[in-house]
Parts: C-alpha cells; sequence; structure tokens
C-alpha cells in the first residue's frame, strides 16, 4: 500500500508521532473536559483484581493538538482529491458513488475485512487498508489527499464501549491529529443531531467531544449534524411488517427528520464547494419529522397489512437502563437503551 501513496514525509516516519494524545506531552495543549454524568459513569474491573473491584471510565474531552507542520515543499495536491472514512457504510458508499459521479479522484480508507470492498474498486474508487484503532496505519493514507469525508462510526453489531474507546474517540483523534500535520486542507466530519443534549449518551457525547476537539485543532471543517438515515427505516419496521414479524416501538412523541443518504450525499459536496461554510456547523434533516408510530402507519399502508407492534413505554426503557446500569455485563445494552431514548 505505501508503495502505492508514495513515501512518507519524513516528519512522520517516527511511530512516536503516531502515539495517542495522552502520549505526547511535549506538544503544547488546550484542556476542555467533560466527563459523562456521574449517575451513568460505567465501571470496569481493575487489572489488579479483575471481576471484584472496578472502577469508573470517563470519556474525556481533554487533548492536545498537533503542531502545524508546513508542507509547503511538498507537492500540491488536487482539491478533487479525497478519502472517505468509513466508505462500506450506508452513509459512506452513498458519499463515495457521489464523489465519483462528480469526477473526485476517491481514495476508501477502508478496515481490513475477510470480505473485501470489491464494489468500491468496480465503481472506480481506490481502496486502501487502514484501521482508526492503529494509528500507525493513518499516515500513508493521507498522501496526496486534499480533503478528509469522515463517515465512519461503530457498526451495530460491535460493542458500544470497544467502538467508543477505539474508534468514535480516540481514532478519531488520530486521524484528526494525522491529517493536522500532514497539511490536509480540510476536514469534513458527520455528527449527530442534539448531540451536545444527550450526555447521558456515550456515542452522543463522543460526537459532541469530536466536534470541539475538530474545531480547536486548527484544521479547516466542516461539520454536519444527521437526523436520521431513511434507509435505516427499511430493516427496522419496511421488512418486519412485510413478513409479518414483530416491530418495536415506543410512545415517545420524539420525532425524526429521516433523510435519504443520497440527498445527504449530493448536500455534502454542495456544502464542500461553499468556502463561506468553512469552518461551520450545519444540521441536514428531512422535510419532515417522524414518530415512531407514523412511520409504521406508513408502511403498514404501503405494505397493505396491518403490523404486529410491541410497544415499549419510555418510562419501562428508563428503569431498564438504570438497573443495567449497575453490572458491568449490561453496560452495552444500558448504552443501547439510553441511545433508544435520546431517539
Amino acid at each position: 500500500m505505501a508503495s502505492r501513496l508514495g513515501s512518507l514525509p519524513p516528519q512522520l516516519t517516527s511511530p512516536r508521532l503516531l502515539l495517542l494524545h495522552r502520549r505526547r506531552p511535549n506538544l503544547p495543549s488546550f484542556s476542555w473536559r467533560r466527563t459523562l454524568a456521574p449517575a451513568h459513569a460505567d465501571r470496569l474491573p481493575t487489572s489488579s483484581s479483575p471481576g471484584n473491584h472496578y472502577m469508573p471510565l470517563q470519556v474525556s474531552c481533554n487533548a492536545q493538538t498537533v503542531v502545524a507542520t508546513s508542507m509547503s515543499q511538498g507537492t500540491p495536491v488536487r482539491p478533487t482529491s479525497v478519502l472517505v472514512v468509513g466508505a462500506t457504510g450506508t452513509l459512506g458508499r452513498q458519499v463515495v458513488r457521489r464523489a465519483l459521479d462528480e469526477g473526485y479522484d476517491v481514495r476508501c480508507l477502508v478496515r481490513p475485512r475477510p470480505a473485501p470492498a470489491d464494489f468500491l474498486r468496480d465503481w472506480g474508487a481506490t481502496v486502501v487498508n487502514g484501521d482508526l484503532s492503529k494509528p500507525e496505519t493513518i499516515p500513508a493514507t493521507l498522501v496526496g489527499v486534499h480533503t478528509v469525508i469522515d463517515c465512519a462510526t461503530g457498526r451495530p453489531e460491535e460493542p458500544i464501549r470497544t467502538v467508543l474507546c477505539l474508534l468514535d474517540w480516540e481514532g478519531k483523534v488520530a486521524l484528526i491529529q494525522c491529517a493536522k500535520a500532514m497539511g490536509i486542507q480540510k476536514y469534513l466530519f458527520y455528527s449527530i443531531h442534539n448531540c451536545d443534549q444527550h450526555p447521558e449518551v456515550p456515542l452522543m457525547e463522543i460526537k459532541r467531544c469530536t466536534e470541539k476537539f475538530l474545531q480547536d485543532s486548527g484544521l479547516n471543517h466542516i461539520i454536519i449534524r444527521l437526523c436520521g438515515f431513511m434507509q435505516g427505516l427499511i430493516g427496522q419496521y419496511a421488512v418486519p411488517i412485510l413478513e409479518e414479524k414483530s416491530v418495536w416501538g415506543t410512545d415517545a412523541p420524539t420525532r425524526i427528520a429521516y433523510m435519504d443518504t443520497q440527498d445527504i450525499a449530493r448536500l455534502t459536496f454542495i456544502a464542500m464547494r461553499n468556502e463561506k461554510i468553512d469552518k461551520k456547523l450545519l444540521t441536514f434533516a428531512g422535510p419532515r419529522a417522524w414518530t415512531t408510530q407514523e412511520v409504521i402507519t406508513l408502511c403498514e399502508r404501503l405494505a397493505g397489512q396491518d403490523a404486529n407492534v410491541t410497544t415499549v413505554p419510555v418510562s419501562i426503557l428508563k428503569f431498564t437502563r438504570q438497573l443495567t446500569r449497575f453490572f458491568q455485563w449490561t453496560n452495552d445494552v444500558a448504552d443501547r437503551l439510553a441511545f433508544s431514548e435520546a431517539d
């Protein structure tokens, strides 16, 4: 991979530069901390006595910014050269497709996996292997890149705690630091709508922390907060109703303005080309906000049949989340319940 992308700049060849922020005491730092609500702090076993004693795990927005590195003597990169991180996801693949259609030179950062992302190559993108949880794999993927489009986030089947620690926080910090050091011209980050209003939800708090870290990094950036993907409703509601399976809902009046990921990708590149939007925080939302019950009713009408709906009161979700917080092995369940309440 490195031979295809070219040699790394000398200032990035030291493995020490690739370590995460907490291992870099010699760099200027900013201090900005906010932990998860103490009442919802996780408890992990200490290394000295696993399974018996626990210590709080705090998600901390405290990092040290990378020293700006002058790349003016290097080869200029084309503004159309983009790196899409998380290119195999629901949104990422639409971003790749749109970028290629608009004439961009697209490189996709993909984690090594048993099933290769051949469809990205078939579309005309260049695929490079890298893993945000392994910072030493990041710099080579950034050589010759003008803009980073960060679509990466945890997969539903992965443990939330692992995702938060290795991908959605530490991995993003390493990626942003490497982008800063290598002179990336623009960094676009997808976040979650209202993430600053739900510190009790670990994933949303991490998104808010990453927003702040990116804003303070000095990189030219755009932050886009998203409400929800229309495509997610297919597997969650439409298919189960067609197959006469149960669907789950709540009695919460919360409304979500879902968007088609193709529309998100289209608007993304409009924003990228508008220099007035640089260093701005945007929110993309659909034309109408839907409650869970309205979504189910629409699917019933389109399917021509009634749904077998199991409604879970929000009060039950809250009680279950509080209960599962008492046990380390149910922390992931508690986090998912908290996210359900926020939705």
